[in-house]
């Protein structure tokens, strides 16, 4: 009897986490098991705002994809190019994969909103070369004034602005806010000619927690330097800055060398492109996770769309989500090569925490608001956590944070 083909593209926190699942639960002789992406590592997209600041190597954040993997899966460095779902097969830039089974984990991209400009001038937090660029790319702004005669200095090379109030946007700004202090003294620059300025279109910063700990973020970082302009949109990117939006026919226009993007994500758009229903390039999933109409294709992470039917909002897409998403998705993979009935995906929501620099952090756990250097300390006992679910102790020890209380 032929074994059945699993083609898993994509090794983000689903994708990756599916291939470590399944290897551990078929046999060789159960299955063929593909793992498809189109670098030869895994990054934490969770810390790409510390690499992004320059408070992480970029280095640290990624590891190879061979070292969790064991012969039971084939890990293929190609790039999707096309899911031909018609013909079962997947079109990469090398040649042609077949399926039995897919599992989709393509990732996520930068959402712009259709803003004229973002695209060309401002930085996406999105991936491991994006951090480094916006490291470098600060670096070189700060060096570039300290070059500059006492006269004719830009103040501008020294303004940063941040689009989006969400998650990526306040961690990044927290750790932006530990980082300035160390570029000023390396570069001789005046820490009061530096501006970091948050520009957010909704009415509130992190709609995911409760005021109280809002206020403690917002306390926080404005005591760092932080400026927040909310309910301002961004309505255009230029190579001088953005221009945002005040109020009814009220404008300002901010003059920055440095504009990074934080404010939305959408799935892959090699999924928007396939034939597969999308909405921002995510499908909605039926409770096993498979798509509606498609008992072969099974979607995770940035690529699924669920809605919390207790809650009637959708699934936040977060790397919590995705790695239990992809535990459901082996089981069932299992269940089906074994012609038993899948079963739906229930999610065990232990609560979020969001830090603000390398010490401080915010966080609801178990209904539980906590703060400060408690919530520090658990936001890094959570990324270990997400290290030691995928590799073991050893990639813990290899990548993980294990000075906890600095």
């Amino acid at each position: 009897m032929k074994r059945p083909n699993i083609l898993i593209l994509g090794a983000g926190y689903g994708g990756l986490t599916t291939a470590v699942n399944l290897q551990k639960k078929l046999g060789s002789d159960e299955a063929e098991i593909t793992l498809v992406n189109k670098n030869s590592y895994h990054y934490e997209s969770t810390w790409l705002h510390e690499a992004s600041a320059g408070t992480l190597r970029p280095e640290q954040v990624r590891y190879e994809i061979k070292d969790v993997l064991n012969n039971k899966v084939h890990y293929v460095q190609e790039t999707v190019e096309k899911i031909d779902i018609k013909n079962k097969k997947v079109v990469t830039n090398i040649g042609e994969l077949t399926y039995d089974y897919l599992v989709v984990g393509l990732g996520f991209e930068g959402e712009t909103f259709g803003i004229e400009g973002l695209d060309k001038f401002a930085f996406g937090i999105t991936n491991v070369n994006d951090a480094r660029k916006i490291r470098d790319h600060i670096n070189t702004q700060f060096a570039e004034w300290a070059f500059q005669e006492n006269d004719e200095k830009n103040d501008t090379l020294l303004t940063i602005v941040v689009g989006g109030a969400g998650f990526t946007g306040i961690e990044f700004l927290g750790e932006l806010a530990n980082k300035i202090p160390e570029l000023c003294k390396e570069y001789d620059v005046p820490k009061e000619k530096v501006r970091v300025i948050c520009v957010e279109a909704a009415p509130a910063v992190l709609p995911m927690y409760s005021p109280k700990l809002v206020d403690y973020a917002i306390g926080v970082l404005t005591k760092k330097g932080i400026e927040f302009s909310v309910g301002t949109p961004v309505v255009r990117a230029t190579e001088e800055g953005v221009k945002i939006k005040k109020g009814p026919n009220q404008f300002e226009f901010i003059k920055a060398s440095t504009v990074v993007w934080a404010a939305g994500v959408r799935g892959s758009r090699i999924v928007e492109e396939s034939d597969l229903p999308s909405k921002r390039a995510r499908v909605a999933v039926e409770d096993d996770l498979r798509v509606p109409g498609y008992p072969d294709i099974f979607m995770v992470g940035d690529c699924a769309f669920l809605m919390n039917k207790e809650t009637e909002r959708p699934y936040p897409t977060t790397a919590q989500i995705a790695m239990q998403q992809a535990v459901t998705v082996a089981e069932n993979l299992v269940a089906l090569v074994k012609g038993e009935d899948t079963k739906p995906f229930v999610p065990n929501l232990k609560g979020t925490v969001c830090s603000l620099g390398n010490s401080d952090a915010i966080g609801n756990l178990f209904g539980k608001e906590i703060t400060g250097k408690s919530a520090s300390i658990l936001k890094k006992l959570i990324d270990n956590r997400a290290l030691y679910l995928v590799g073991g102790t050893r990639l813990v020890w290899k990548k993980g944070k294990l000075n906890l209380f600095k």
